[in-house]
């Protein structure tokens, strides 16, 4: 009898939680992400149209030839393409990709296309992830991308490695789109790792940008590599925002309100600050850049507007309901939005004519976010990637441990780990170290 009187009580209390929920989602739009981030400048912000064409130009089986170049073209020379590898040649290990020596810009580029629709093996790699699976350098990372970033990595590093030799003043860049920025991304941490195998001496050579990337990396690997990595976000992008397990959604691909249930639950029940405390838990990887071209309720699209930041809380935490969130993953309307957005940025710069000092306080300014976003982490005390906790991206099905049976000693020491990211330069200013 008393069960029965509990079920309209637990009714109502699941429905109030539901409303509070929808009504959050609708008052909540992706412009709300980055208001407090600062605005990007064109300096920095230049080469994410090249390499969008650059990664369209990987879905191509002849460049010569193109059948779906975008308008204006790929603007690059089919000559320079040093190699092309194909599911062919892979063996389903990594999706299509190749390397172009962009001359034009000084730089070595590997490009990787994003998800195949028609290929098993791709979604395989997207799922081959649990929760705390994959350890990586003091954090955790997606089990299945960093395989295939593995793979390629030993492919391909010594012929990275010849071309950095003989173009020695040329930069290493890696990017892709989608399931190919999540490698990209691995590929960027694993040529950090390993500057001297492929003769670098310095990390400020190696840099990635990663088109509408997944949730990949923890939290401490995001912020630590953040003046490698650069995510690209497309106002209402939903898979930079997916924190449920990739398998769920594949699961519930049929039953949309399993998903918005299993949402309402977590965002209600959960805070935010135990979210950041889960040492497993993945994001994003990097400086994030995120491209707002429409206001919330408005109608069409306004002159787009790129913000950026390294951010630790918010980052990225809430899946916008949008009848965009799907067209705004796709790489061709991210290259048209981000083209567009450059030239407005190149537009305004040259009718202010920025002096070049306030151009170097730039660089100043993102060496002191990225520093700064480091100390966030260790404000919130987040633990070292031993500690376990309850919550977490994926789903657990390991048994869990306590902090009781974790040794007191392998908690981070964070003063010392600041100082092995950081030095100071001659006028005391903290960069990143070699």
């Amino acid at each position: 009898m008393s069960l029965a009187c509990c079920c309209p009580v637990l009714e109502c209390v699941y429905c109030l939680a539901c409303a509070r929920w929808v009504w959050y989602r609708c008052l909540h739009t992706a412009g709300h992400d980055s208001d407090t981030w600062g605005l990007a400048t064109a300096a920095e912000f230049q080469p994410v149209p090249h390499l969008c064409r650059l990664i369209l130009s990987v879905y191509e089986d002849d460049l010569d030839h193109p059948q779906w170049a975008p308008p204006g073209g790929y603007k690059i020379n089919p000559r320079y393409v040093h190699h092309r590898k194909s599911y062919g040649h892979t063996n389903g290990h990594a999706p299509t990709y190749l390397i172009y020596i962009d001359h034009d810009n000084k730089d070595v580029i590997l490009a990787i296309r994003g998800l195949n629709l028609a290929r098993e093996r791709d979604y395989a790699v997207m799922l081959d992830n649990k929760l705390g699976e994959r350890e990586w350098d003091g954090g955790y990372v997606h089990s299945g991308l960093m395989k295939c970033a593995e793979w390629v990595f030993e492919e391909e590093w010594e012929t990275l490695r010849d071309l950095l030799g003989t173009h020695s003043d040329y930069s290493l860049t890696f990017t892709g789109h989608s399931l190919g920025s999540g490698v990209a991304a691995f590929l960027a941490i694993l040529a950090v790792q390993n500057k001297g195998k492929l003769g670098i001496s310095h990390r400020e050579r190696i840099r990635c940008f990663a088109m509408a990337p997944p949730r990949c990396v923890s939290l401490n690997l995001a912020v630590r590599y953040a003046d490698v990595i650069n995510s690209v976000v497309l106002q209402d992008d939903f898979l930079p925002r997916t924190a449920t397990s990739l398998e769920d959604l594949v699961k519930f691909l049929f039953c949309l309100p399993c998903i918005l249930c299993l949402r309402c639950m977590i965002d209600t029940c959960i805070s935010e600050n135990i979210m950041l405390r889960d040492p497993r838990r993945l994001y994003a990887p990097g400086r994030l850049y995120h491209i707002v071209e429409r206001k919330p309720f408005g109608c069409g699209r306004i002159p787009p507007v790129v913000k950026t930041a390294v951010p630790v809380d918010g980052r990225f935490e809430r899946i916008v309901l949008s009848c965009n969130a799907t067209s705004d993953h796709a790489i061709i309307w991210i290259e048209r939005e981000a083209q567009r957005a450059l030239d407005l940025m190149i537009e305004k710069e040259n009718v202010r004519e920025i002096p070049p000092s306030q151009r170097m306080d730039r660089k100043t300014t993102q060496i002191e976010e990225h520093r700064l976003a480091i100390q966030r982490i260790s404000d919130l005390s987040v633990p070292d990637s031993n500690t376990v906790y309850k919550y977490g991206t994926f789903d657990d099905n390991n048994s869990v441990s306590t902090s009781s049976e974790q040794n007191p000693s392998s908690s981070t020491n964070w003063d010392n780990w600041i100082s092995r990211v950081f030095e100071s330069d001659e006028s005391g200013q903290f960069v990143p170290r070699n």
